[in-house]
Formats: C-alpha cells, structure tokens, sequence
C-alpha cells in the first residue's frame, strides 16, 4: 500500500518505521522544520553561543520495551544514549525514595534476578526520612494493589485510591510519580491509568522502574535517526509540509499539501493515511463523514507543561551542579516546579539545570521568577534565566472515565498518538506503542 503517515513525532516514526517493515511505501509529513512532536529540539543560544535545548523535559524507564526496541531498530544506541539509574525520587535534602540497581538481587552472578516486587519493596523499606508508619501504608496499599490484579473502581481518582496512605508517602512519592506520568494532579488524575503505570514500572520486570535519562536532544534520540531510515529504504520525509485537506477517492485518500520545497501546493493520493498529529489537527482533517470522530478529539481537555532552563550566576565550584542528574523539589503555588534536571550531568553545558512545572498555571514571567527564586531557596543556588519554554498542549488531561478516540477512523484512515485510547498516559512509549499499533492495522 501506499501510506501517508501526517506527523514526525515519536507516534508518526514508530508508525512510518513499522509501515516500512511490514512491506508498505511510506510518506511522512510534518510541518514542523525539526522532528520530534512534543519531544523534540529547540535551537537556542547562550551569550551568542548555539544551544540546543528541549521542548520538554521527558524520562524513559525501563520498563518502555517498545521504545528501547525501536531505538535499536533505527541504529540508536540505548547504553550511549540514555544514563540508566534506579527509580530516585529525592529531594535535596536527600528525603525520599531510592530503588536499590536491579542488579543487587542477583542470586549469582549472570544468574535469574529476583522480581521487581522486591526491588520495589527494598527500595520502600530504605526510605530516607520517612517513618515506619510511612513505609508500613505504602507497602500495605502496594501489597493490595497486586493482590487486585491493578484494577480498581471505574470513576476512581489517585487521591481516592491512595486515601488511606500517610500523608509523607502521598507527598513524597505518590504526587510526583503521578504528575510526572499523567501531567495531572492526583484529585483529577484516573486511578487505572496510574495503576497500570505502577504495575508496568515496579511490578513487572527486574529494572521496569529504572530512570532513563537523555544524554541528547530529543529529536537526536529517535525522530532524526527515523528519517534517516525511512529516508534510505522510501520516500525521503517532507518537513516543512502543512496538509492542508484530507478527502476521500475512488481509491484511497487525497492530500492537499502546501510548503514544500518543489511546490507551493501539491495533491497526491494515497491508499491510507495515519494520522499522526495533535488530536486538534488530526480533528480538522478528519472532518465530515468522520464528524464524530472529530468530535471526540476536538473534546479532549489538555495540560501545559513548562520547562524553565537557567543557568549558574557564576562558574560551578565543582563540576556538577547537583548531587545527581535528576531530583525532586518541594512544589506549591509560590515554588511550581515538581523536578530539576542538570543538563550538565546529561551530555550538555555544565551549569545548566531544567526546571520541570507540569501541568503549569499562570504568566510566563511570573513562572520563570518563582522558579528562580525556589532553585534559590531548595538548591541554594543563584541563576540566571536562560529561557522558558511553554507547551500549552503537552498532554491531555487524564481524567476518570476519560474516553478517548479510537485508532480507527474510517476504511483506510487511522489515528495514532499518545491521546489514542490505550491503557498508557501521554508518554513516550504510549507514543510509540499508539504508533507501531496503527501500522499494523493497516493490514487488517
């Protein structure tokens, strides 16, 4: 078949690359000049230095098979490309969890590991600051959660679900973890969702909620090395294309495009078309007999997630900015941020940390003073502002009973993305899986 997949972000590769694979000629479009989607590149600069930062901050774990399959597929290399750490959620002070390395429970060397269960376990055990009361609720409600198979009521929000958890536990591990996976606060997050989460991460193999952090831009750890594929087995990729119509003919699908280098505009026909953009873009093409559909994805609510990158006022004293590559703040209204990365740690200038403020509120400007001032007050640290970067529509907002748009359209029109119904959140790897499925329904 010949296939159109309209979008190059983490969905659009997975399913251009799979489409390829399983025997069909691929065209992926994006209007976008860079790749990536929501996880891509942004040209910036430093005191007129070139500086190449994210649109967002974005953790794999371990337990993201497909994505690290995909990786291997396109030539990237996981072990160079992503710094791999036990689950640590700590905040400065050091308080909080750290998992043990799954590979301390090895029975013998090159031997079976013991199950994630206990890795999780330990790692609850040792937690630093915390009473033994806070560890006895978490392991108790852990201990419940596998014994119900990670189901719980239908309608269920997290907060309801970890009700009879100490408050420590909920502050310290259960509200990052939860805002880090589904962009959304715990009153309003969906309790199955997060379920399936934690099952997938602590529960299912040794090392699932292993932290792996990019050592690169995010465009350079999959999309840039997916057009290279695509582009030496197919149709180079078009970037800089707006498809501006999608109509139904005697055969397939027609595109109407604009943007591209050999054109202003251009029709083509197609025998099937993933849609692989933003559920708002993909609600304008799929419009009339597809209203319904449309609809459904038009309606999805959305959370924006902030980025505030800053630097050190003056030259480290030592070479790393923080303790380690990645911690968690203490975040209210007045301190918004939940984590902080240093980039210097994570292959880029040292210095340079990134403060993470999911599901942000408020001014721009604003955002970017109360995060200066909490890295003054938690890290005691003196920054300067380098730049921030607000996606308004980073993720929908997952919700109890939230339904999301099927994968089906129409004969020969499919959708894929990380909002497409499926039992993972807005991530990477729910990109991805969304991505692979919709190609191989092609065939269906």
């Amino acid at each position: 078949m010949k296939v159109a997949v309209i979008g190059a972000g983490w969905a659009g590769c997975a399913a251009a690359v799979e489409a390829t694979q399983l025997g069909h000629s691929v065209t992926l479009l994006d209007s976008a000049r860079v790749a990536g989607g929501r996880a891509r590149r942004v040209e910036s600069s430093v005191n007129g230095q070139p500086l190449a930062l994210d649109n967002g901050q974005h953790i794999l774990i371990g337990a993201y098979t497909e994505t690290l399959r995909l990786m291997q597929t396109l030539g990237v290399d996981p072990g160079s490309s992503l710094l791999r750490l036990p689950l640590r959620l700590q905040f400065p002070g050091g308080e909080g969890l750290a998992f043990p390395r799954s590979t301390v429970f090895a029975a013998w060397p090159g031997g079976p590991r013991w199950p994630a269960a206990l890795q999780a376990a330990w790692g609850i055990a040792r937690a630093s600051g915390w009473a033994w009361g806070d560890k006895a609720s978490l392991l108790k409600l852990a201990l419940r959660w596998r014994a119900g198979g990670f189901v719980c009521a239908p309608g269920l929000s997290v907060a309801a679900l970890c009700a009879d958890l100490s408050p420590r536990a909920m502050r310290e591990l259960v509200e990052p973890l939860c805002v880090s996976a589904l962009n959304t606060p715990a009153e309003r997050a969906c309790a199955q969702v997060f379920l399936r989460v934690m099952q997938d991460a602590l529960f299912s193999q040794s090392g699932g909620a292993d932290l792996l952090l990019p050592r690169t831009d995010l465009s350079a750890l999959l999309p840039d090395a997916a057009l290279a594929w695509l582009a030496a087995r197919g149709p180079a990729p078009r970037l800089g294309v707006r498809v501006q119509a999608l109509t139904r003919s005697a055969t397939g699908w027609q595109l109407s495009a604009s943007g591209s280098a050999d054109a202003d505009d251009s029709e083509e026909n197609f025998d099937a078309v993933l849609l692989a953009c933003p559920p708002q873009e993909a609600a304008r093409l799929a419009t009339g007999t597809m209203a319904d559909w449309a609809a459904q994805a038009a309606g999805l609510q959305h959370e924006p997630i902030a980025t505030v990158y800053a630097r050190l006022a003056s030259p480290p004293a030592h070479a790393n900015s923080l303790p380690q590559p990645m911690l968690a703040l203490r975040s209210d209204a007045e301190a918004p941020a939940q984590f902080v990365f240093d980039r210097g740690q994570l292959g880029g200038p040292e210095g340079l940390l990134a403060f993470v403020v999911s599901a942000s509120v408020g001014d721009k400007a604003l955002l970017s003073a109360q995060v200066l001032a909490q890295g003054q007050a938690q890290l005691g640290l003196q920054l300067e502002l380098v730049q921030t970067i607000v996606e308004k529509r980073a993720t929908f907002a997952c919700t109890p009973g939230l339904l999301r748009p099927p994968a089906q359209i129409a004969p020969g029109l499919l959708a894929c993305g990380d909002y497409v119904a499926g039992p993972y959140p807005a991530t990477l790897e729910g990109a991805v899986r969304s991505g692979l499925q919709a190609a191989r329904l092609l065939k269906a």
